[in-house]
């Protein structure tokens, strides 16, 4: 396979050129939740004008984006592999396995992330997670979102103020995406609700199969609602 993405590529100069939710919403491109909610009932959401200024929706090519960080869906032996871990690899150069070989000897345990740079790709760092393979939502849930909390984390810890994560564990790792969309979506909304450093401005959600955009845009609005949505 020649490459996990197609050819097409929006032209995106910066971070600041990815569209945020409260954009996609004013533009009628990201339509506000159906209640009841659907799934399983999400805790208290209430809407977040400034939440939803940091909390972007993409359908793009993960690894174009000229954000500070990116996140692979990696192996465990953080060696490279398929899918979006091996597009990262392969638009990174030689470069970004040889770091992991020497940064990483161990690789990475699942729901844990490490950094490295970004290499040849636009983005600064790439940080590498390694997703649950899907047994159930009770075993698999808290370690996708420890997933994206760790990432954040060492985004924060690194400097990073725009982050872009794609849908871990829906791959080969067989995660339901709609199940995966809800466990990350929940992930990210607390952790801003607790950020006190206000370091990351920018959490960036990338879709790119059919069943992971339409996930994101019927899951996201129901933890990002616009304001008008639960008036």
């Amino acid at each position: 396979m020649a490459s996990f993405y197609s050819s097409s590529r929006p032209s995106l100069k910066s971070a600041q050129d990815i569209p945020n939710i409260q954009t996609l919403y004013s533009t009628n491109r990201l339509s506000p939740p159906q209640l009841p909610f659907p799934y399983n009932p999400p805790r208290e959401i209430t809407p977040n004008e400034k939440l939803n200024a940091r909390v972007c929706l993409i359908r793009a090519d993960l690894t174009t984006l000229p954000v500070d960080a990116i996140v692979n869906a990696a192996k465990s032996s953080l060696r490279g592999g398929g899918g979006v871990d091996g597009a990262i690899h392969a638009a990174a150069g030689p470069k970004l396995v040889r770091e992991c070989i020497d940064k990483y000897p161990g690789g990475c345990q699942t729901g844990q992330a490490v950094i490295t740079g970004g290499h040849n790709l636009p983005a600064k760092h790439v940080i590498h997670t390694v997703g649950p393979v899907f047994h159930s939502e009770r075993v698999s849930r808290p370690l996708l979102q420890s997933c994206y909390l760790q990432s954040l984390k060492v985004a924060e810890e690194n400097g990073c103020s725009s982050i872009a994560f794609s849908a871990v564990s829906t791959g080969i790792y067989g995660y339901p995406s709609t199940l995966a969309c809800e466990a990350a979506c929940d992930a990210v909304r607390q952790y801003l609700e607790q950020d006190t450093t206000n370091q990351i401005q920018q959490v960036v959600f990338v879709t790119f199969m059919d069943k992971d955009v339409n996930a994101y845009r019927s899951i996201l609005p129901y933890y990002f609602p616009p304001e008008t949505a639960m008036g």
